[in-house]
């Protein structure tokens, strides 16, 4: 695609498709404040429940189980059936089991409501993809996923320092159920504004709309079912980079203020600010990584450029901070360290999920489930091999090197990628929708 058919056309602030990207980006803070929220309350949880390190570890891992599992079925369910009937089914679920963790008694509590946590979590970014589909422009898609991202960032960083203040006030039960009810706002929002088509939407004006790729109805695409095996296939190293990266990502997400804490003796509140500032720096990357990736498509039309190149970069980069973290003992230089890491690791983001929407347009739901499946799947194996790598060494500097293969790993796998080749059955669903 030449980069003048890409080049991105003025729209009014408030537009149709920026409100729904609010609310998108509103959705992703609000998932991981949801699930990453017993990593700050776990300092006060693990020693009222009397669990060791490891069922720490299996308490932050438990809700990848079914997330895992409803990638590629969440991501199938919002190509067939729509992002606004999909997103506001699991946004209940997830809201429901969030406020459940605040009431659960011990061990097999935790673990059964974190569970449901992830049958609700499981299908929203992949029917939020589904949704970017139809309503981003495809020179727009890095940044949009850039900024959703970057919004869950935010929520990274405001989880610790939020979880410790509603946890002085009414407690680490209560601030479960207070950030429940506030998923629950969210999901009236959706469903009151939302629609499937855009050119159903009563506020989405005649420019915006013919700007945006061809809206194939969800009937249409019911009788072209999706070629999972083809599929599968062209995006599995696609989902083994994304593996790479969501190992990292959880590791962060699960230990990072416990790491804080232990390592330098510094109370819930400092590591928490600590904490805040490292995930911080992933937003920054979230957002910085998706405009380049756009910027790079639109100067030269070239995805290799655009998405691949930029993410063995990335990968290389977060290899790079992370060296340090055996070098020295310093809080500042280790802050720094760990900052940078997360820093260029987000900025693969934006690159990444574009990459099932330039490789399938007509199937992004489903193509972003199987890429998302890898970071699922690191969900799981990732806080509890830290968990357990802890009670057995007492070194939690150890276990970053899992990290820093794995992103040597991904660089190479990148190539194999192929973003610039879209997925050739998508012209027959095109055509049989005609």
């Amino acid at each position: 695609m030449p980069p003048a058919a890409v080049r991105a056309q003025p729209r009014p602030l408030f537009s149709a498709s920026r409100i729904v990207l609010g609310l998108l980006c509103l959705m992703y803070l609000l998932t991981y404040l949801d699930r990453v929220n017993v990593s700050t309350a776990s300092a006060v949880f693990e020693n009222e429940l009397h669990l060791s390190k490891t069922q720490v570890g299996f308490v932050f891992s438990a809700f990848a189980y079914p997330y895992l599992v409803f990638q590629i079925i969440g991501g199938y369910l919002g190509d067939r059936f729509g992002p606004r009937r999909v997103l506001t089914l699991c946004s209940l679920v997830w809201a429901g089991a969030t406020i459940l963790t605040g009431v659960a008694g011990g061990f097999a509590g935790m673990v059964l409501a974190r569970l449901l946590l992830g049958f609700g979590e499981g299908a929203t970014f992949p029917a939020a993809t589904s949704a970017m589909a139809s309503w981003t422009k495809p020179g727009d898609r890095g940044l949009a996923q850039g900024v959703t991202h970057a919004s869950a960032r935010v929520g990274n960083a405001l989880t610790p320092p939020v979880i410790v203040a509603l946890m002085a006030w009414i407690g680490w039960r209560g601030s479960f159920v207070a950030t429940g009810l506030l998923s629950l706002l969210w999901v009236a929002a959706w469903w009151a504004y939302y629609r499937d088509n855009p050119a159903r939407h009563a506020g989405v004006t005649p420019a915006e709309l013919a700007a945006l790729p061809p809206f194939i109805d969800y009937r249409a695409r019911r009788r072209n079912p999706v070629p999972w095996g083809p599929l599968f296939v062209r995006m599995l190293p696609v989902t083994f980079v994304y593996f790479c990266y969501g190992w990292t990502l959880w590791l962060f997400l699960g230990w990072l203020p416990q790491y804080i804490r232990n390592q330098h003796h510094l109370d819930l509140k400092n590591s928490a600010f600590f904490a805040m500032g490292i995930f911080l720096a992933g937003v920054a990357g979230d957002l910085l990584g998706g405009w380049l990736s756009d910027r790079i498509f639109r100067r030269t039309g070239n995805l290799q450029w655009a998405r691949r190149n930029l993410v063995v970069i990335f990968f290389l980069s977060s290899f790079a901070c992370m060296v340090p973290l055996f070098l020295t003992a310093n809080l500042t230089l280790l802050t720094l360290s760990l900052s940078g890491a997360f820093f260029f690791a987000e900025m693969t983001i934006g690159p990444m999920w574009s990459i099932p929407m330039d490789i399938a347009p007509h199937f992004a739901g489903s193509a972003s489930g199987i890429m998302n499946s890898g970071s699922a799947l690191a969900a799981i194996l990732s806080p509890v091999v830290f968990g357990f790598i802890i009670d057995r060494t007492g070194n939690w500097s150890l276990p970053f090197l899992g990290s820093m293969g794995l992103f040597l790993a991904g660089a190479v796998a990148a190539f194999w990628m192929r973003p610039e080749r879209t997925f050739a059955l998508d012209d027959i669903a095109i055509s049989a929708a005609s």
